[in-house]
């Protein structure tokens, strides 16, 4: 097993989606591991959203909000 998170990592920004309707992952599952990271990282950088009606896939308002993080996060490329 990996050792405890530390230095710069402590501070990585962190986008969780979860649709509530999914029917392989419940929900509940999502919202235990956004708990754990929260406790192993800076809390502030960790950012969970849900999806009404989104099952064990992708919708358009996912893909924006993963467009906006990577846009917000990581430098942009030529």
């Amino acid at each position: 097993s990996q050792g405890p998170i530390s230095g710069v990592n402590k501070e990585i920004a962190v986008l969780q989606c979860h649709g509530d309707c999914d029917p392989l992952v419940p929900l509940m599952f999502g919202s235990l591991t956004v708990e754990k990271l929260k406790s192993m990282i800076n809390p502030a950088n960790v950012t969970f959203r849900t999806y009404s009606g989104m099952m064990h896939s992708s919708c358009i308002e996912e893909m924006m909000d993963i467009k906006q993080f990577i846009d917000k996060h990581l430098p942009p490329v030529d």
